[in-house]
Order: structure tokens, then sequence, then C-alpha cells
């Protein structure tokens, strides 16, 4: 019995990097960590990837029978320590497909990590206080350049991707969401995200600039019993969009926590992603263009 279970586990194994496998990955220029002599590793039990030093886009694209020439940058999140691969990355991706929406799955450049434990060496910093902020960053300004990078990119390629030049958003989650978040503040024309999604967004470790005259509309989604109660900064966020006669559209579910992502908890903050389609086809996102 514990043979065949041993046999199943691998299986399964290996059929998620076969998956993976098949998906193209694109490096990004990489300014200020060219010194980074780190190698890129996974924890599969936390479904984690550290020590991101080389940032990529991972292209998931829809099947072209359904491909509605919008595109979609993924941030996942996990403290600038690690990213949360799976439930903020790929599986979001996979859901974006399935609506026709084409998806960039980027892993932006991470904190060091010292030892095989991403989550211990995070929480270890006492993540949301002012000495986290400031040691943290530099790294920040680093995975917003990927960011702005990674929109950058897709727009370039928008011919190759049979993408629409003027439909490409960004969709981060929490530290991600800092990423998706701060893109929306400061961006070139070519870098400017047409649309941005921000799932329960961290707001300590960046300066905001005002709010650009042509800011994008934005989507954030929170809960309320957030651990790191983020929830008080995206009330501030929807508030200094509205004020500044932009769109933006603010759901605060009264229970979920922190990094529910694409998993379900029999909540209902599991139908975030069904507000987010329904704000996507209000703006005319999810019509083939």
């Amino acid at each position: 019995m514990k043979i065949r279970y041993s046999m199943t586990v691998c299986f399964i194994f290996l059929a998620v990097a076969n998956l993976r496998a098949q998906q193209k990955v694109i490096s990004l220029k990489a300014t200020g960590s060219e010194s980074w002599t780190w190698t890129e590793q996974e924890n599969l039990q936390e479904k984690a990837v550290y020590n991101v030093s080389r940032p990529t886009l991972t292209v998931f694209l829809p099947d072209s029978a359904v491909s509605l020439g919008t595109a979609v940058v993924i941030c996942p999140g996990g403290g600038f320590q690690m990213l949360s691969i799976d439930n903020e990355g790929y599986d979001v991706a996979k859901w974006l497909n399935k609506m026709g929406i084409a998806a960039f799955v980027l892993k932006y450049r991470l904190a060091h990590t010292l030892s095989d434990n991403p989550f211990k060496e995070f929480i270890d910093k006492k993540p949301n206080t002012v000495q986290f902020n400031e040691g943290i960053r530099p790294i920040v300004a680093m995975a917003l350049a990927d960011g702005e990078n990674a929109i950058s990119f897709v727009r370039s390629h928008c011919a190759q991707y049979h993408i629409a030049s003027e439909r490409i958003g960004i969709l981060g989650f929490s530290a991600g969401g800092t990423v998706a978040t701060a893109v929306a503040y400061n961006y070139a024309p070519e870098s400017r995200p047409d649309f941005v999604g921000a799932v329960y967004p961290y707001f300590g470790s960046f300066a905001k600039d005002s709010i650009p005259k042509d800011a994008p509309p934005l989507f954030i989604v929170v809960a309320s019993d957030d651990q790191f109660g983020f929830n008080a900064g995206c009330l501030d966020l929807y508030k200094e969009w509205t004020l500044s006669k932009h769109v933006a559209e603010l759901h605060i579910y009264a229970k979920g926590g922190h990094g529910f992502g694409m998993r379900k908890q029999n909540l209902t903050s599991d139908t975030w992603t069904d507000r987010f389609g329904e704000w996507l086809k209000q703006l005319g996102y999810l019509t083939s263009k």
C-alpha cells in the first residue's frame, strides 16, 4: 500500500513538472541585482518559490477558439520572501485562460533566503513593522521595476500573443498587490496597465506618489478579518482613487483571512473571482477584440 501511495505521489509531481515545462518562460532584464549569485528554489510543501534573483514571465495562453485579446500579468504574494506560486500564480492563470484571457505569471525579485524555510524567515523578520518596511524597501523597488518591465514586454509582443495593446492589466496578491498597486502609481506610457486588480495588497513598503491623471481602473479585494489588517489600507486606497475621480471597485468580505487566493473556504470571499470577471466584462475586456 505504501509503495502504491509513493508511486502515486511521484506521478503527481512528474505530471505537474511536465505541465510547467510546457509553458514558455521569458527572462526579463534585472538591473541592480547583477551580483546576486543565489539560485531560485521551490519549497514543494509550502508550494512556494524563493530566492528569485532573475525575474521571469511564465506564459499561459487560452485556446485560440476562446481568446479575447485581453492579457493579465499576475503577481503572486509572499512577503517579498517567497511567491505563493500555485494559489496566487499558476492557478490564477488557468482560471483566466478559461475566460479567454492570456496570462503571464511574474516571478519578481525577492529577498535572499538563507535557509530552506522562506516562511519562517519571513515571520522572523516581524512583517508589517517599520523595521521590516525599511529592510525590504530596496527589494520592493526591484519588484516594481519587474512589474513595469513585465507589462512593457507583453505590450511589445502583442502581435506574437494575439493581444490588443490597450487590453493589458496587472493582478497582484498581498506583496504582489504591492507591485500591482505601485505600478498603478508609477508607469511610463509603455508600462501603463489598462486595469489593475489588487487582492489584499500591502502598502507599507512603498511610498505613494500622486495618482496619475490617466490612472487605470482599480479593483480591490480584501477580508475584514485579514490577519495583517490590510483591510484598512484597502479602504484608504479606494477613497484616494475615487476622490481623484478615477474608477475603483472595492469588495470587503466579512471573512476570508489573508492569502485565500484561489482556495475555496466555503465563504463569500470565494466568489471574488466572479466579481472580478463581472468587473472586466463591465469594462469591455471580456468581449472578443
